[in-house]
């Protein structure tokens, strides 16, 4: 990688070894985010479009949510990245990991926004259709904000789930953390130091992300809700 600082890597101490990693701290935040918004997009989405109780669609949108929750992400960014062009498609590589982790994280979480949704007291709906609130008004205005709250704990969970799997954009050559440290480890062979880097940079992404996410969990909590 280009980014790699090779003067005297040998010599280099442990905080030297972090630092000289973190640079590509900026491409794994940016992968993990837009697969994250993918997701996000997505799976709700297909949430929505299973409120209209439409049976054709409802098998397709069942169907993508089995498929695409049964299929390695591995597997799928291969396909993307290297088996579209075949056809004629070249994907970049950032856009492969949207279409490969932001789409297998968009259908875990539209199941988890399917599960949210039922969990809006349905008299609450009852009560604004009494009241002669429209359908869209109904989602707008009750379910929509409530099924959030109620999402927020699953994704959280999904959120790390994407940030894990981050280290796979190093096979598509984006030059994140992962890519970095292997760069680095060629050089020096000082693996154990380096992976144990790697792994301490991953905990501060992820208590970060924990940290802003749980703030806005805080924020749009709902009063009484439990969780499990």
């Amino acid at each position: 990688s280009g980014s790699i600082d090779h003067r005297d890597p040998g010599s280099m101490n442990f905080w030297q070894i972090l630092v000289q990693l973190a640079t590509g701290a900026g491409y794994t935040i940016l992968v993990t985010l837009a697969c994250i918004a993918t997701g996000l997009v997505t799976g709700l989405v297909v949430a929505l479009l299973t409120r209209l109780r439409l049976r054709a669609l409802d098998r397709l949108l069942a169907t993508y949510t089995y498929v695409f929750r049964g299929v390695p992400v591995l597997v799928l960014l291969f396909l993307v990245y290297f088996g579209l062009p075949g056809l004629g498609l070249n994907v970049p590589p950032l856009v492969a990991m949207m279409l490969s982790l932001g789409l297998i994280a968009g259908a875990y979480l539209a199941e988890v926004f399917r599960g949210a949704f039922a969990s809006v007291d349905p008299d609450e709906i009852m009560a604004a259709e009494a009241m002669g609130m429209s359908r869209r008004q109904i989602l707008l205005a009750i379910e929509l904000p409530q099924m959030l709250r109620f999402a927020v704990p699953g994704m959280l969970n999904e959120f790390t789930t994407v940030l894990k799997y981050s280290p796979f954009a190093y096979t598509v050559g984006l030059p994140e953390i992962m890519k970095q440290a292997m760069a680095l480890a060629a050089t020096t062979l000082r693996g154990l130091e380096i992976y144990l880097a790697i792994g301490l940079l991953y905990f501060g992404i992820y208590k970060l992300m924990l940290f802003l996410v749980r703030a806005i969990e805080r924020r749009f909590s709902v009063p009484g809700f439990i969780r499990l």
